[in-house]
């Protein structure tokens, strides 16, 4: 009996033994699962937080690449009205000049028939004479349109003749109009916008509102406020890169907490007109609501 209750608590024992090897292993295997769930949360919530924070530089990015753009559109515009302001005064000058190029040629004209009726022995000389005059005011004038071309931003050789620098001339001149032409009917479409929204729906406590026309100095318009600066405006209209081709931009900050830039094709007239009136009248809405 003794052996046998010897046998049965060694085998109790090893039973036990192995059971508790088992709990161990369990435990073991469930901290470890425990661990690497921990872990993998982790490396979830880190991934979370490196996508927030990408999320957040993307749209900073954006943002700052937006406004880069913006001062370097405006620029550009500064720098077209600028050239637009020197062509302008260029011709200006040049009917001027014109003026003068008309009595030069009368007054040469005069002095050819002076020396016939007077029948000079030295004719030829005096002809020979006056034909050298000609050419030095002919180069005179044709460096005057060389300068005015270069005036207006147009690359030129250095080599090219009268009639290719008028060319050029003139093929800036008709650019300058395309793009002029680009803006009117939105002009026209913003303008009738500002004057129907201060006849209708602009309260006697409110300020109204001005479409400002300066195609010719920036090639922008724009709409403010009657009693705002320049600067303050609520809607900026402006041709894409100076490229007709490439579209009208409205740039819209008729809502303080979200400016947003829409862009048109030269056709889509009534599209951005939709566009200036859900903005303002939204913008009108939201300060009667405050009044009230």
């Amino acid at each position: 009996n003794s052996i046998s209750q010897y046998k049965f608590l060694k085998e109790e024992q090893k039973r036990r033994i192995k059971l508790e090897e088992i709990e161990r292993e369990t435990k073991e295997k469930i901290e470890l699962e425990k661990q690497k769930q921990r872990e993998e949360a982790l490396k979830l919530k880190l991934k979370e937080s490196a996508l927030r924070e990408e999320i957040k530089i993307e749209k900073q990015r954006t943002k700052d690449i937006k406004l880069f753009l913006r001062k370097e559109q405006a620029i550009l515009r500064i720098e077209q009205a600028e050239k637009q302001k020197q062509f302008l005064q260029q011709l200006k000058l040049e009917k001027q000049i014109e003026k003068f190029r008309i009595r030069e040629v009368k007054e040469l004209e005069k002095l050819e028939k002076i020396s016939l009726q007077e029948k000079r022995d030295d004719y030829a000389g005096l002809q020979q004479r006056i034909e050298k005059l000609k050419e030095k005011y002919r180069i005179i004038r044709d460096q005057k349109i060389r300068e005015r071309v270069e005036a207006l931003g147009v690359k030129i050789r250095g080599d090219e003749d009268r009639e290719t620098l008028l060319r050029k001339e003139k093929e800036y001149t008709i650019a300058r109009q395309k793009i002029e032409f680009a803006l009117e009917s939105f002009y026209r479409s913003a303008s009738s916008l500002v004057f129907q929204l201060n006849k209708r729906h602009i309260t006697r406590h409110m300020s109204i509102l001005r479409c400002i026309d300066r195609r010719f100095e920036t090639g922008e318009i724009f709409v403010k406020w009657d009693e705002s600066e320049d600067e303050d405006w609520l809607l900026l209209i402006y041709i894409k890169n100076n490229s007709p081709d490439e579209g009208i931009v409205i740039e819209d900050k008729t809502n303080p907490e979200k400016n947003v830039s829409h862009e048109f094709k030269n056709n889509e007239i009534f599209k951005a007109s939709d566009t200036m009136v859900d903005s303002l009248t939204q913008l009108i809405g939201r300060m009667r609501s405050k009044a009230d």
